[in-house]
């Protein structure tokens, strides 16, 4: 468990407070778990951002009238600090009984008090429900390897000596895969995933990849450090020329997590796959 985490909200029974109460916000350093992968904040080998979708967003509008949307959080990947879920969810929870003149308003708060926790600027957008109901949900890019004919006998811990590839064949290619799992490191609550590997390099052999995403399946980590795990096994495999490996996290309270690392800056869209 992150030492850190052992202080947080999880796990824990929490009071319901439906006024405004930015304190609640639980910041959790990502330096010590970037020093188990062997990275720190000045030798971060890629760019990204983790996406959070609130949707059990609400507040009040200066009539008493009550408004429901859905909050989009875009926190950069190089911040100093994850805001621990259940901590977010209650401040979510604290704006229910709040008076807000405008949403600009709301989304001025937001960024305010998700920035000085994060330690990074977050961008903030409050949609409305026809907005996003009129996107649909969204297909994966590229080949599923879920089909393939493996054998799977590694559950407990990430198992990187899984993956093979053909060191003198280069490919551009995309896989993914609905088979990600690991569980909170706190709670020990599933979390369930789907995960994209976007490459050019050493042609990764879906297969490995397969059994390699299914030995995440009892390892108790964050989104977040699961998704940096995957990153930095496969960029060490494959040398690539370029690398983008994301997940899109089924919600819990209400709330999801869609972290995304590549070598490259990357402007993703936020799509919701039909799981979430």
């Amino acid at each position: 468990m992150h030492p850190a985490a052992e202080h947080s909200p999880l796990g824990k029974s929490s009071e319901y407070i439906a006024i405004y109460t930015p304190s609640l916000l639980f910041p959790i350093p990502r330096a010590a778990k970037w020093a188990e992968l062997g990275v720190t904040a000045q030798t971060l080998p890629w760019q990204g951002v983790d996406y959070w979708n609130c949707f059990e967003l609400s507040w009040l509008l200066p009539s008493g009238k009550p408004v429901v949307a859905i909050g989009e959080f875009a926190i950069p990947a190089d911040s100093p600090n994850i805001i621990e879920s259940k901590s977010f969810k209650l401040y979510l929870n604290s704006l229910n009984q709040t008076v807000f003149a405008s949403a600009e308003e709301l989304v001025a708060c937001l960024e305010q008090d998700l920035s000085a926790a994060a330690g990074k600027p977050v961008r903030v957008r409050v949609r409305s429900l026809d907005e996003v109901q009129n996107e649909g949900v969204m297909a994966l890019p590229g080949q599923c390897i879920d089909a393939r004919d493996v054998t799977i006998s590694h559950y407990g811990e990430p198992q990187p000596e899984l993956l093979r590839c053909e060191p003198d064949r280069v490919v551009e290619e995309t896989l993914h895969s609905h088979l990600l799992k690991s569980n909170c490191p706190v709670t020990g609550q599933p979390d369930w995933g789907s995960v994209v590997v976007e490459y050019k390099g050493r042609a990764l052999d879906p297969a490995s990849l397969l059994t390699y995403l299914v030995s995440f399946r009892q390892h108790a980590d964050f989104h977040e450090q699961c998704v940096e795990r995957i990153y930095l096994d496969l960029l060490r495999l494959l040398q690539p020329e370029h690398l983008t490996v994301y997940a899109r996290y089924v919600r819990r309270g209400g709330l999801d997590i869609n972290p995304y690392r590549s070598t490259a800056p990357i402007s993703p869209r936020n799509g919701r796959l039909v799981r979430q």
